[in-house]
């Protein structure tokens, strides 16, 4: 049976060993971590402990960074550091652009204003991929159990209100199950159905992290429907060329570098 497990830690800040935090306030909690567990991280709280964040005092704003602020209503400070983390901007609306990072849609490439000191941005993990896998590593380490890992994020959906979380980043488990030449209940063969079990799962304990000030930075998940795998993951497995996106290619969308 799949269960969620709120895991709450004081307040993160920059040097914390957030692995050690996670794993007290677990062990506080009565809560021991078994084999084929996963344990969703939030990314924001992964960089603030690495100390992944901006003072926008310190930021200069380009051209293009003042052309965008005044075109979408944003402090042109945040527009550039946005900048520097897109590899694309797809456009944008009031105090927002949609840019494409790390082959993701998102907005603002992941630069987030919420639940960071004041005066500050912080940013997406810089290798997700990598940090996850340390995260894996530390807590296979710290408890000698076989556990995945998912670097949790939020995202908006397209037509609809309100966020969702998703996994940016993986760990010790196949991230997607495919169907396609399976059948379905009426023996019909599937033709396109891939599962994005690492979103679904991401998505769950994202409702669990909240938004606000919940100061829940981890989910432990146990019983979740994965393949444990030891070998590394990468976004191949999670995300599809332009050509391949339903949003992407229908809307023909193109951006700028």
């Amino acid at each position: 049976m799949l269960t969620l497990y709120p895991i709450k830690t004081p307040l993160i800040s920059p040097g914390d060993d957030i692995v050690s935090l996670i794993l007290k306030s677990a062990k506080d909690n009565g809560l021991q971590l078994m084999d084929g567990d996963i344990m969703a991280v939030s990314s924001k709280v992964l960089s603030i402990a690495s100390g992944n964040i901006i003072r926008l005092s310190d930021v200069k704003p380009s051209q293009r960074a003042l052309e965008y602020a005044e075109r979408y209503g944003m402090d042109p400070r945040l527009v550039e550091v946005v900048l520097r983390e897109a590899d694309e901007v797809l456009g944008g609306i009031e105090g927002i652009l949609l840019t494409v990072k790390d082959g993701m849609l998102m907005p603002n490439a992941g630069v987030d204003t919420s639940n960071v000191m004041k005066g500050h941005v912080v940013l997406l993990p810089r290798n997700p991929f990598r940090t996850a896998d340390e995260v894996r590593r530390r807590l296979v380490e710290e408890t000698g159990r076989n556990v995945g890992v998912i670097v949790v994020d939020s995202r908006v959906m397209p037509m609809r209100r309100g966020t969702v979380g998703v996994a940016v980043a993986v760990s010790g488990f196949r991230p997607v199950r495919d169907f396609r030449g399976s059948r379905d209940l009426y023996g019909n063969v599937l033709k396109y159905t891939l599962h994005s079990l690492a979103d679904d799962l991401a998505s769950a304990a994202h409702l669990l992290m909240g938004e606000c000030r919940e100061m829940v930075p981890a989910v432990l998940i146990r019983g979740a429907p994965v393949e444990v795998v030891e070998y590394p993951v990468d976004a191949s497995e999670m995300t599809v060329p332009r050509n391949l996106c339903l949003y992407m290619a229908s809307l023909n969308v193109s951006g700028s570098p």
